[in-house]
């Protein structure tokens, strides 16, 4: 397997969510930012980057040591301004998963590591059919993906036009991402 490089995204200002997911924590106290670096490094990934953006000096306090940490200035543009920040740090292929999604498991991580071949790699979980995280995208295709990423949107386009291998991970996980605060 080549070398692949986790990220996570956490730029955004949470509107719906009543501030920025990074600062988030699980019911016992966990910031979100552990548990997504955790999942990465658990499921193989060695080197992780976290893309911070809204509130970002508050938030670095939360990154576990030994991720690399990027601020995505234009982070106010959407999520495209934090992934391509990510990607530009990454420098190479990557495995993309974003913040609110602090249940994902490590063996989600791992079985999308496993299937992805080379550069050319484009590889994304699914549950119940959905698209989900986390998901891959190899070194071949990063820089035509940051060319084309605006606004509020995310890699999803660029994935379904570009021939991505889905692989099931419902077994694992619900594939949930936080949207608005748990009671």
């Amino acid at each position: 397997m080549h070398a692949v490089t986790g990220v996570v995204l956490a730029g955004g200002a949470g509107r719906r969510f009543g501030g920025p997911k990074a600062l988030a924590r699980a019911a016992d106290g966990t910031p979100w930012l552990a548990r997504a670096v955790r999942a990465l490094a658990g499921g193989g990934v060695a080197d992780v980057v976290v893309a911070l953006g809204a509130r970002a000096d508050d938030a670095r306090a939360l990154v576990p040591r030994g991720a690399r940490v990027v601020h995505a200035a234009d982070w106010e543009r959407g999520v495209s301004a934090t992934l391509r920040a990510a990607l530009a740090a990454a420098g190479g292929s990557v495995l993309v998963i974003p913040v609110d999604t602090p249940d994902l498991p490590a063996a989600a991580v791992a079985r999308i590591l496993a299937a992805a071949e080379g550069p050319d790699a484009l590889v994304q979980a699914t549950y119940g059919g959905r698209p989900g995280h986390p998901v891959l995208i190899g070194s071949a295709h990063v820089a035509p993906l940051a060319a084309q990423l605006a606004g509020d949107r995310g890699a999803r386009s660029y994935l379904a036009s570009h021939g991505v291998r889905e692989i099931p991970c419902d077994d694992l996980f619900s594939g949930e991402d936080i949207d608005t605060p748990r009671p």
